[in-house]
Parts: structure tokens; C-alpha cells; sequence
């Protein structure tokens, strides 16, 4: 069967992401690095150093997960739509919470860019099971 554009849509975009972390990981890379050699106290130049280290390692390794995914749904593997469904919902719980939290504050802008980003995580899972889209990935149960 031949892939649906949707999905063809989403590979693409887990292929620019995986881009984009990969770009962040090595400014921060680079960043802590140099704020490690610019640090006056040894102890400041330490955690910069680390601290950079960490995020950038963290941040390399969300951009393998990236391209796994856009891999796999370019492959139309049916881990690659289970995976997306399941980091969607994970995006949907905590931007929920975040959207609550920005109630109470009254963060207006913040409340309208959660609720977006809710609405597309939401979407993006129910499009990954929508039959059609099942079917192109071999699949009929979840």
C-alpha cells in the first residue's frame, strides 16, 4: 500500500527535528564550553562544563530517537506509529498540565500555545489511528 501523505508529513518533520536537535546539542556543546573557559571560579567552570556535556548528550540522544522514528515511519513500521501515538500522549498529559498551570497564573499567551500544542498532539494520534492509515502500516488492531 502506499504511503499516506500524512504520514509522509510527519517522517519529514521527524527528519527536520532530528536537524534541529542536532544543531542545539552542539551549540550547547559549544556553549558550555566556552562559558567553561571564560568562568573566573573553577567551580563555575566545572558545572558550565558538565552542564553542557549533559544537555548536549541528552540532546544527541533525542535527535537518534528522531531519526528512528522518521526511519520507521518512512518504512511505515508499525513501532514508528505506536512510538509517535505514544509520545504524542505523553505531549498531550504534560502540555495539559502546563495549559492548567497557566490558568492559574493567567499566562494568556502561554494558555493559547499549550492549548495548540495539546490540539496537534491530539490530532497527530488520532490521525496515526485513524483505519486507513492502520492499514498502510499492516496493521488492524491498535
Amino acid at each position: 500500500m502506499e504511503r499516506p501523505t500524512g504520514v509522509t508529513i510527519l517522517a519529514v518533520l521527524a527528519f527536520i527535528g532530528t536537524g534541529l536537535l542536532t544543531l542545539a546539542a552542539l551549540a550547547v556543546l559549544l556553549g558550555g564550553a566556552i562559558v567553561a573557559n571564560m568562568a573566573a571560579r573553577p567551580q563555575f567552570a566545572m558545572l558550565a562544563g558538565i552542564g553542557g556535556a549533559v544537555v548536549g548528550v541528552v540532546l544527541f540522544g533525542m535527535a537518534v530517537l528522531y531519526v528512528a522514528l522518521g526511519i520507521g515511519l518512512w518504512k511505515l513500521l508499525n513501532w514508528a506509529r505506536i512510538l509517535l501515538i505514544v509520545l504524542c500522549g505523553l505531549g498531550v498529559v504534560f502540555n495539559a498540565l502546563g495549559l492548567l498551570s497557566a490558568l492559574v497564573h493567567f499566562h494568556p499567551v502561554l494558555v493559547f500555545w499549550r492549548a495548540i500544542i495539546v490540539a496537534v498532539d491530539l490530532w497527530i494520534a488520532l490521525y496515526l489511528l485513524k483505519p486507513h492509515v492502520k492499514q498502510a502500516f499492516g496493521t488492524t488492531g491498535f
